[in-house]
This record gives structure tokens, C-alpha cells and sequence, in this order.
């Protein structure tokens, strides 16, 4: 990772984020009514091939509607949780979302490795916590090539609890943070942690990486 990382420079900000989800959704709502006058108008044998297209055109407009939501969800106070909720630290809800991700790194043959502890807990539903770790990891995992390395580092200090994400180093062959649902996703991470008074710097070097940063007063 880079020694000085910099904010990431095509990260979408509002209403940046929703102008690039509504341009998003065009294209594939375009197909998908294109897909479905085809379906009416070919023989029979040739209708499941159009129906299986409009489906996949209309999954990704559902999935350009859950971000959308995903969103506007983050920069908003969630519910009260309940006091089982506020006990847990930050660094179970890691533990649980490296779990989660572990299948995906064992496929791409990536070892997703966590060092350090910390007991902070942040103001903010752990939904939305683990949500916003999932979309922050999980693209430094598909932006590895095979047998690559992605290291979580947790710390405390004077100032408070870090979070550093280091890629070993990034496949020329993937997109990355690069596609517009990857950055949108961590337009998301961004606002969930800004919200909860946190502060998030991504790296746009050679490796894939972050630094979560968490004041003390949190």
C-alpha cells in the first residue's frame, strides 16, 4: 500500500451518485422493454431465450434500485438498536463480515488475513456496519489476482481506533474500483462512516487499500 494514501478521485459524491444510478438504470431498462416487445412478437421455440434476457436486464434494475436505497439509507440515523446491538464492538462485526467473505477469497484463491484488535463501537446500526465493511473489502478481494494477499490491520491510539485495508497487489486484468457499481458501493461505505463521525481515505495506487479512521470520542 501506499505510504500517503489519497482520496479516491472518482468517488461519486451527492447527487453525483444518484445522476451516475439513474444513467445506469437507461440502459438496461431500454433492453429490457426491447427484450420484452421481441418476446411477442418471436415463435414460440425462441421465447425462452427473450424472457431469460428481460429477467436478467430486470435484475439489474432491481440491483441499481438497492443501491439507490442502500444509499440514502446510509447518510440517514437508523433505529434505536437494542442494547445487545450497542454491546457488541466493531471488531466482531469484522469477524463476522471476514467469515462472510472467506468463501469468496478461497474461489479467487486469496488469502483475506486480520491483524490487531481494537474495542470501539460506532454509533450506527450494525446492519449498516457490516454492510458498509462488506463494500469496502470485499472489491479489494476481486481486484487480487490468484494467490494474492488482502491484510486487514486494527489499531488503538491516542487518537483512536484505525482500520487499514492492504491489497498485495491489484490484477491488471479486473476492473476493480473502477465500474460504476463498485464505486457507488463505496460511495455507500462512505456515507455509513461519515455518519457515525468516522473518516475514510481510499487508495488509488498500485495496490487496492483504505484507512478507516475512528476518533476516540466514538
Amino acid at each position: 500500500m501506499s505510504a500517503t494514501p489519497r482520496s479516491f478521485p472518482q468517488l461519486p459524491r451527492t447527487p453525483d451518485v444518484l445522476d451516475e444510478l439513474l444513467h445506469s438504470l437507461s440502459q438496461p431498462l431500454t433492453s429490457l422493454l426491447c427484450s420484452l416487445e421481441l418476446s411477442l412478437e418471436q415463435v414460440a421455440e425462441r421465447q425462452h431465450e427473450s424472457v431469460a434476457a428481460a429477467l436478467q436486464q430486470t435484475e439489474r434494475v432491481v440491483g441499481m434500485v438497492r443501491l439507490m436505497q442502500e444509499y440514502l439509507d446510509a447518510g440517514q440515523p437508523g433505529p434505536e438498536p437494542c442494547p445487545e446491538a450497542r454491546a457488541r464492538a466493531m471488531r466482531c462485526v469484522i469477524d463476522d463480515v471476514i467469515e462472510e467473505l472467506s468463501s469468496i477469497a478461497a474461489v479467487r484463491r486469496v488469502r483475506l488475513l486480520l491483524a490487531g484488535t481494537c474495542s470501539v463501537r460506532l454509533p450506527v446500526a450494525e446492519s449498516r456496519l457490516r454492510l458498509a465493511l462488506q463494500y469496502l473489502i470485499a472489491p479489494m478481494i476481486e481486484a487480487q489476482p490468484a494467490e494474492g494477499k488482502v491484510m486487514l490491520l486494527l489499531g488503538e491510539g491516542p487518537a483512536g481506533t484505525v482500520l487499514r485495508g492492504e491489497g498485495e497487489r491489484r490484477s491488471r486484468d479486473l476492473p476493480g474500483a473502477t465500474s460504476t457499481v463498485c464505486r457507488v458501493k463505496l460511495a455507500i461505505a462512505r456515507r455509513v462512516f461519515e455518519s457515525a463521525g468516522a473518516s475514510l481515505v481510499l487508495d488509488d495506487g498500485d495496490f487496492e487499500g483504505f484507512v478507516l479512521s475512528i476518533p476516540r470520542s466514538n
